[in-house]
């Protein structure tokens, strides 16, 4: 399979991550987390909106009635694009100044999941994977983590995947999408500085969990059994999580950060369109705002 790879659109960013596609307004939403910000780029005419906040925003989700649910920093927000008011929901990890909310998606219970990260150097295991729900009553799920990562569900909702950026491992859990309650778990995969270190994740419709190799330059692709199906060489030294977006799912968008010390041409912040595959994405589950 031979896979093309180019820039999306022109501007670049430190830290772009959290790429999210919103099948309603047709737009793809992205997370520019040092610049403290969400972009939204309409998908036709790749116009490109941004939303400013107060501190790094960590990821974000979509929700049911229009809004985003958003982690800036310590505190998870209900953000108003229309309006550009925020209402506060929860709190995560204040007591920890050094850490941050990282890597978050809205899983088929409809509840928004998101992790910590150390930001110190080096890290600590004293990070968290935490549930958050419509009240903001806020579940701890996993501790003694250094990088919480690589947030995906499969198509049918019964698999949750969960990766630790810094040891390199990727769990699968047994899930129930109707209480999000979460079962037996398992190695789905390990990886190493060569091979790429799990960052950002998504599955597609056939059960593929596809990973940003952060410390490779790697899209890695694997199959529902953890077996590795592509290991693609991407432009960029450091990507941070695909997405499947577009009208029908099937164009597929990584984004990335700059490391430093690169020369302008370099690709490295960008939104890079990966074409030659022919995989569909799922349809984001939506934060339910209502109890």
């Amino acid at each position: 399979m031979s896979f093309q790879i180019s820039r999306l659109i022109e501007p670049t960013y430190k830290l772009a991550e959290c790429p999210t596609w919103d099948e309603i307004n047709g737009r793809l939403f992205w997370t520019d987390i040092q610049g403290c910000s969400i972009q939204s780029m309409d998908w036709e005419s790749r116009e490109i909106t941004t939303y400013r906040f107060d501190n790094e925003v960590g990821s974000f989700g979509l929700t049911d009635d229009g809004r985003l649910i958003v982690s800036v920093w310590d505190k998870v927000v209900l953000f108003d694009p229309k309006t550009g008011t925020s209402e506060p929901l929860a709190e995560i990890e204040t007591d920890l100044p050094q850490t941050r909310l990282n890597d978050g998606k809205i899983g088929p219970d409809g509840a928004y999941w998101v992790g910590t990260m150390d930001t110190s150097s080096p890290r600590e295991p004293i990070a968290g994977l935490y549930r958050v729900s419509a009240s903001g009553e806020v579940d701890m799920i996993r501790n003694e983590l250094q990088v919480s990562n690589g947030l995906a569900w499969s198509p049918d909702g019964l698999w949750m995947y969960h990766s630790d950026s810094s040891p390199g491992w990727i769990e699968a859990y047994n899930f129930d999408p109707t209480t999000g309650t979460l079962g037996a778990k398992m190695l789905f995969a390990q990886q190493t500085n060569e091979t790429g270190r799990p960052d950002g994740a998504t599955v597609d419709a056939d059960g593929n969990y596809w990973s940003a190799g952060v410390s490779a330059g790697l899209l890695n692709c694997f199959a529902p059994d953890g077996s590795l199906t592509h290991a693609i060489a991407l432009p960029v030294p450091k990507p941070t999580m695909p997405c499947f977006c577009g009208p029908d799912l099937d164009q597929l968008v990584v984004t990335s950060l700059q490391p430093g010390g690169e020369g302008p041409e370099s690709l490295s912040g960008s939104l890079l369109l990966v074409e030659g595959h022919s995989s569909k994405g799922v349809l984001s589950s939506r934060f339910k705002t209502a109890l």
